[in-house]
């Protein structure tokens, strides 16, 4: 017999051994361990004793207190992953998540950065050479921040004079690796904070002032902080994300190209945005500099 505590601890290390992205692991993490600490309140500590009626009355309560649809439904994610974990695991017998469905929801909006807004944003970072060159990665790659935190120098290939660099993403369980375009833009960005990044003897690309791996936490404040000084209201790191997919879409751009480089699990996420914009039929074909 195993607690839901113990059983915790050995998911949360079972996804790191799988290289699941180190947000993924944090917010799973969390999320499991907010369900135990609901269960115990109905005396509920060993893993086997976690039944559906115990996970459906966590979501109601998270329900009552007004949780959005979007978040419960992450929640039920991590939850399912976690008891059919257990299952594999033969640490339990029965899944109980495996009936829990997910709430209904209009997917929202993707919030797509204006010409003016994006250019305004680089107008703001420009004296500090390392968050320009977070903000041209993610704006000219459409990386996810996770990917951004663990690129690593031996990652990344400049080109010669104007031609393009690349950037190899490595995969996970759950997303290929990538060969991802560096444009001239990105590359002299990169050799910028390059020529003032701190001595260290880690590989990542992006450090701290004492030469420890900048984490996704830390490129969130600091781009919120950013945000905040132009007003851009509404606007998170993932936005930049969307208006890399928008504005390649928007100036014709194949959306096979764009689905692949952006890594996206299916073309149908890609095809989606064409929804929000307005976008040139003549096509060009590869993608242009923001």
């Amino acid at each position: 017999m195993i607690s839901l505590s113990n059983a915790h601890e050995k998911f949360v290390e079972h996804l790191k051994q799988k290289g699941r992205a180190e947000a993924t692991v944090i917010a799973y993490s969390k999320d499991i361990q907010q369900l135990i600490e609901f269960a115990k309140h109905g005396k509920i500590v060993l893993a086997s004793e976690a039944k559906k009626e115990t996970i459906e009355a966590f979501l109601t309560n998270l329900s009552d207190n007004r949780y959005t649809k979007k978040t419960i439904s992450r929640k039920i994610n991590a939850i399912k992953t976690f008891f059919k974990y257990l299952v594999d695991e033969t640490i339990i017998e029965s899944d109980p998540a495996q009936f829990i469905q997910h709430p209904k929801f209009e997917q929202s909006t993707p919030r797509i950065l204006t010409k003016i807004e994006y250019r305004a944003l680089r107008d703001t970072v420009k004296e500090d050479v390392r968050t320009k060159a977070i903000v041209e990665i993610l704006l000219q790659t459409g990386l996810r921040i996770s990917e951004l935190a663990n690129i690593k120098t031996s990652n990344i290939k400049m080109g010669e004079g104007d031609s393009q660099g690349v950037l190899e993403v490595p995969g996970t369980s759950s997303t290929p690796t990538r060969s991802v375009p560096l444009n001239p833009a990105v590359q002299d960005a990169i050799k910028g904070y390059l020529k003032e990044r701190p001595k260290t003897d880690l590989d990542f690309l992006f450090v701290t002032k004492t030469g420890h791996q900048l984490l996704v936490r830390n490129i969130r404040a600091t781009l919120a902080r950013y945000f905040k000084q132009i007003a851009l209201e509404d606007v998170t790191v993932n936005d930049l994300r969307h208006t890399f997919v928008a504005e390649h879409l928007k100036r014709g751009a194949s959306v096979l190209l764009v689905s692949r480089i952006a890594g996206h699990k299916r073309l149908t996420t890609t095809e989606n945005y064409l929804k929000y914009i307005e976008r040139k039929e003549s096509g060009i074909g590869e993608l242009e500099e923001l």
